[in-house]
């Protein structure tokens, strides 16, 4: 663990820290909100089948102008249950007879309607077009619009299988890298799909890249920080995602075509991908990896940028002393394996998969309800930005002041309070509902970002990404339990409710079974996690001797 006294000798947090955080911060709020963003492209308005007697530009059967549009539609469409035009079935003939019921319909035989043959009308005031109403995925194929949805999921599930162990093996750097090539490629692709299997093909594409990206930015941020500014780093990571909502949310008003909005929260990865090339490899990694050259090279680097005049003191004799005991363990290659050979390792791996699983399925579970909760979604979605910052940096003094085990418990406890208290709240309220839920999906953003600092700091970098992969593959499977319990809405509408908050609760009791990580050096090896431990026993001996000796 003697890294910290490297850093310091190049700055722990100066010009370069500065940078980097700022670079990877603007990059985790374009590409987060990329899981968002079919909140507007794939937005479902109210249509209505076409009919020839209204939308027919070339014949016409009210020449005359006598009747009203509203009449039109009376004798055109027919009545759902809830005495509303029905959105996916037309009369077969005009019901010209309708106009003589004084305001009453009567009862429309299933033989005298049919689907929606010629196709839709919809609504564009909101948006003047979406993936819904390219490829008509309303009525019989209103299924499809959750197929995009659900192969992003996949993709986000398969891209913390696929890259987990690479970023250990490979990089941080690199594997970034390759995330934003990917992203930037497949999501503009998207944006010219002819086909909806395509679209979802490149949706899926894009959902891989989104945890490496979060990953890597991560690591990049506190492996090059130290330890009283992780906590720092890691609530700005959680307030990247809150900010790229309010962008999302701007450029959604901006642009009303999905293409264009495609394009718009896309592109910009590209600018990201070249400026990727002035990032610095983690030198905590390259050696943890063997690699003492290398990391001596951007050691140097780092102290030119922050204006230290360590650098050029700094030498391979340097490094191969202070980190004498890493390098020798660096020796041996760290297996993935290894994570589960550890007892307390693989102890913590599990509470940790716990925690984030039962946070995501507040969080996710919140965020299928914001668009339901109004239909201006645009607004909902700024609001969540909005709140979220301030609620992440009060955050941070929590986390800094209470520590890590009791800032999370706090943290989680208020947003499982929050996500419960909507029920007791009437549906008369509906701003304080909203409100509510707002809150408590703020407090859900911020609790995603405690835990995975509490991960990082727990985890070693020898094999911190491949730990930070299996945690994901566990814990992501919050993405698809969070619609599946949306559907006991059917049974009762609070019981969701009671499940997203009960579970945010649920987490908070399983970090106690965690240690504490504050103020403590990041650990790099596994030797280092067994080091702690035989201290951490012995200290409790020594501490159990001292009593006895005194009774």
């Amino acid at each position: 663990m003697a890294f910290q006294e490297l850093l310091n000798q190049v700055g722990s947090l100066g010009r370069f820290q500065i940078l980097q955080i700022v670079f990877l911060f603007l990059l985790n709020a374009i590409a987060m909100s990329h899981i968002a963003m079919e909140n507007f492209t794939g937005a479902v308005p109210s249509h209505r089948c076409w009919v020839p007697i209204l939308d027919n530009d070339t014949v016409s059967d009210n020449d005359s102008r006598i009747l009203s549009q509203g009449d039109l539609l009376r004798i055109s469409i027919p009545l759902d249950s809830n005495q509303r035009l029905d959105k996916c079935r037309r009369f077969v003939q005009p019901q010209w007879h309708l106009l003589q019921l004084n305001g009453t319909f009567s009862n429309v035989t299933e033989p005298d309607t049919e689907p929606c043959l010629d196709g839709w009308v919809y609504d564009r005031s909101n948006f003047l077009s979406t993936t819904v109403t390219k490829w008509g995925l309303v009525c019989g194929s209103q299924t499809l619009n959750s197929v995009s949805k659900f192969s992003l999921m996949i993709g986000i599930f398969i891209g913390g299988i696929v890259y987990g162990h690479l970023p250990d093996r490979l990089g941080r750097k690199f594997v970034l890298t390759c995330a934003v090539l990917q992203m930037a490629v497949t999501e503009t692709c998207a944006a010219f799909a002819p086909t909806f299997l395509i679209y979802c093909s490149l949706r899926f594409l894009a959902g891989m890249s989104v945890e490496p990206i979060a990953v890597n930015s991560v690591l990049l941020m506190i492996e090059w920080t130290s330890s009283k500014f992780i906590a720092m780093a890691a609530v700005l990571s959680s307030c990247a995602g809150s900010f790229g909502n309010m962008i999302l949310a701007g450029l959604a008003f901006s642009f009303r075509s999905w293409h264009h909005l495609q394009l718009a929260m896309s592109v910009p990865m590209f600018v990201f991908l070249i400026l990727t090339r002035w990032l610095s490899e983690s030198a905590r990694w390259l050696i943890m990896t063997n690699r003492p050259q290398k990391a001596l090279k951007e050691l140097r680097r780092v102290a030119q940028i922050n204006g230290m005049d360590s650098g050029d003191s700094l030498t391979m004799e340097v490094v191969r002393t202070s980190m004498k005991k890493e390098l020798e363990a660096a020796k041996t290659k760290s297996s993935p394996s290894d994570l589960f050979h550890t007892p307390i390792l693989c102890k913590q791996i599990y509470l940790l998969s716990f925690v984030r699983l039962l946070a995501l399925l507040s969080i996710c579970g919140l965020a299928i309800n914001l668009q339901h909760l109004s239909p201006n979604v645009i607004l909902l979605q700024f609001l969540l930005g909005a709140v979220a910052i301030p609620v992440n940096v009060i955050g941070h003094f929590v986390l800094n002041h209470m520590g890590r085990k009791v800032g999370q418990q706090v943290i989680l406890s208020f947003g499982g309070i929050c996500i419960l208290t909507t029920i007791f709240v009437p549906e008369e309220m509906q701003t304080v509902r909203i409100s509510m839920v707002i809150l408590g999906g703020a407090v859900s953003f911020l609790s995603n970002a405690s835990n995975r600092l509490h991960e990082n700091e727990l985890l070693p970098t020898s094999l911190r990404s491949t730990a930070l992969g299996i945690i994901g593959v566990i814990s992501n499977t919050g993405l698809f339990m969070a619609p599946l319990i949306m559907m006991l809405v059917a049974y009762s509408a609070s019981l969701p409710w009671i499940i997203y908050g009960s579970c945010s609760i649920l987490s908070a009791f399983i970090v106690f079974l965690l240690p504490e990580t504050k103020n403590q050096p990041l650990p790099e090896s596994i030797h280092d996690i067994r080091n702690e431990r035989k201290h951490t026993k012995q200290a409790k001996k020594e501490d159990l001797i001292i009593k006895v000796t005194r009774f």
